[in-house]
């Protein structure tokens, strides 16, 4: 510990001590951190195998999935988490996960930001306490600080004072408190209307996650704006055939009931975007689910910001959002330009995730726009795979590319007229970035996973056009996860009977990310996909390495039983 005390904004009052967990790399608590028992799983993260668990968690933000705030409020619960959190960047996601705890279920721990060089000082520190906004020696008296932080004034009105009396509810008063929480947290100092909504805090994480939906539920609250529900832990018409334990599958469905409740609409995809109700530029709304508010906020120019699992319901049930973050113009500006550098006659569907987790990586923090891909002409499709990556690895909540996506017909555009830092990825760095996703060794394939996001009506037909005239070999299974609707869709248009001729299944209503065994078989062999998201949190997930590849290389992996070379023609050699 620094001689002197180290005094910080604080974020969350409160005390805590304990050894330091000191990393300068963000991290996901959601697949990247057992709630249960407090240890990194994340196998692509510096402190992979540590235990967070009553220590000082030193570390920039959280960053990937919305979902961490429901990990970090589970923790708080069973007594599993840090013992404080300490940050140096912005950081929503935990922060509003441990208010959300501290409202609804009593325990909290401290949470505070430290300028960079004061983080910086905790690295090497054996251990410290936190008192409020300030890191001290264990056992020292540190200096004063407020045990509560000053509420900022928030414009309200007529109905947001009557939600905050009751009028319409204990469910709708405690939203609206945590919202205008959420507020000050953010630096807010209005509020504003939204119009959808889409809750990604509908899955089944632990008894927290279903006492905190069904106590909403029975406040006989509903949600003001039309929702949508995203992925659960299961199939919800088939988890008793697929073998799946009731352990998981009746909380899954008792969380899933109590969010229909509430007015949402069951629609169980982590896609919205496919759905008929996507949102239109401009639009202000409430979505939570990483990869969603990335698509929303830069491929369709909603206005979103990265809404925390949990948080996003609340806002829902108010109507009311915190006006901040990219709801608002100055927020949505880049902050870092990517040169990208690959011919452009290189480029195939895999490298879309591949560059996604790359460019995430190289801008943890900061909102990119990338130059050098409009003569690309990517697809939806692929800068559905490319934001799904980049979610996984950064905390920004969207991308601009320059003469792509609707706020960057330009790199001035883009940036507001701003100078900002340039960085430039390459067919080296992609290839790097290519090895960090295959984490598998094992020679022998026994599943090819597609759909993480869910997988598009245009990605059904492709996949059944390079299924035709094929089997799988004997032993691998090809599974597809998508929406019901699409679902729906991809079987009228004869695509799912092409796939299923080939020995492909489908799944709805769930998501790679929380698959396991049975649905995933306990094995030593290889899992193949398409998906970098999946590429990232599978193998913490199911304890086995995955090969990423293009399409057309996992349908012949399917079709052969041999892990296919990879055929992408940016790859070095």
């Amino acid at each position: 510990m620094p001689a002197a005390a180290l005094v910080g904004e604080c974020l969350v009052p409160g005390t805590g001590s304990g050894d330091v967990l000191f990393s300068d790399v963000p991290l996901s608590f959601m697949g990247g951190v057992d709630p249960f028992t407090g240890v990194v799983t994340d196998i692509h993260h510096p402190l992979h195998g540590a235990c967070v668990s009553g220590r000082v968690l030193a570390i920039p933000s959280g960053r990937g999935s919305c979902s961490g705030s429901g990990v970090i409020v589970e923790m708080l619960v069973h007594g599993s988490a840090p013992a404080a959190l300490v940050f140096s960047h912005h950081e929503s996601i935990l922060t509003l996960g441990v208010v959300i705890a501290r409202e609804l279920f009593g325990p909290g721990i401290p949470v505070l930001r430290l300028a960079g060089e004061d983080f910086a000082a905790l690295r090497g520190t054996a251990s410290a306490a936190v008192t409020n906004g300030v890191v001290h020696a264990v056992g020292a008296v540190p200096p004063s600080a407020p045990d509560s932080v000053p509420p900022i004034a928030i414009p309200l009105t007529a109905d947001d004072e009557r939600m905050l009396a009751g009028e319409y509810g204990e469910g709708a008063r405690t939203a609206m408190r945590i919202v205008l929480e959420a507020a000050r947290l953010e630096g807010a100092t209005d509020l504003l209307d939204v119009e959808l909504g889409h809750i990604d805090g509908c899955f089944y994480q632990g008894p927290a996650s279903l006492a905190l939906a069904q106590r909403l539920a029975a406040t006989g609250s509903t949600v003001r704006v039309p929702t949508t529900m995203n992925a659960l832990l299961v199939d919800r018409r088939r988890w008793r055939d697929l073998g799946v334990s009731p352990d998981v599958g009746e909380p899954s469905d008792l969380m899933a009931d109590a969010l229909v409740t509430l007015g949402v609409q069951p629609s169980y995809t982590c896609a919205p975007y496919l759905l008929a109700t996507r949102p239109r530029f401009a639009q202000q709304i409430v979505w939570a689910e990483s990869n969603a508010v990335v698509y929303a906020n830069s491929v369709l120019g909603a206005r979103t910001m990265k809404y925390p699992d949990y948080l996003d319901l609340l806002v829902a049930l108010t109507g009311r959002a915190p006006a901040t973050s990219t709801h608002l113009p100055l927020a949505r500006r880049a902050t870092v330009r990517v040169d990208v550098d690959v011919p452009g006659g290189l480029l195939d569907d895999a490298l879309w995730p591949t560059l996604g987790y790359l460019v995430g990586s190289v801008a943890p923090h900061d909102i990119p726009v990338l130059t050098g891909l409009q003569d690309a002409a990517p697809t939806d499709d692929d800068l559905k795979a490319f934001g799904a990556a980049f979610a996984t690895t950064s905390a920004a909540p969207m991308f601009h590319v320059v003469g792509v996506t609707p706020e960057a017909g330009s790199v001035e555009e883009a940036t507001a007229g701003a100078a900002v830092p340039v960085v430039t990825v390459d067919r080296a760095g992609l290839t790097r970035t290519w090895a960090e996703l295959n984490s598998a060794t094992a020679e022998r394939v026994d599943l090819v996973s597609l759909g993480n996001p869910h997988f598009s009506l245009t990605e059904c037909g492709t996949l059944a056009d390079l299924c035709d005239g094929r089997r799988a070999a004997d032993g691998v299974r090809l599974v597809v996860t998508c929406g019901r609707d699409v679902f729906e869709q991809a079987t009228a248009a004869g695509h799912v009977a092409r796939v299923e001729g080939f020995g492909g299944t489908f799944l709805n209503d769930t998501c790679w990310c929380f698959l396991t065994a049975p649905v995933v078989p306990d094995s030593d062999a290889a899992i193949v996909t398409s998906s970098g998201k999946y590429a990232h949190y599978g193998p913490a997930a199911v304890g086995r390495g995955l090969y990423l590849r293009s399409l057309r290389d996992c349908v012949e992996t399917a079709a052969t039983g041999r892990i296919a070379a990879p055929t992408s023609p940016w790859l070095q050699g």
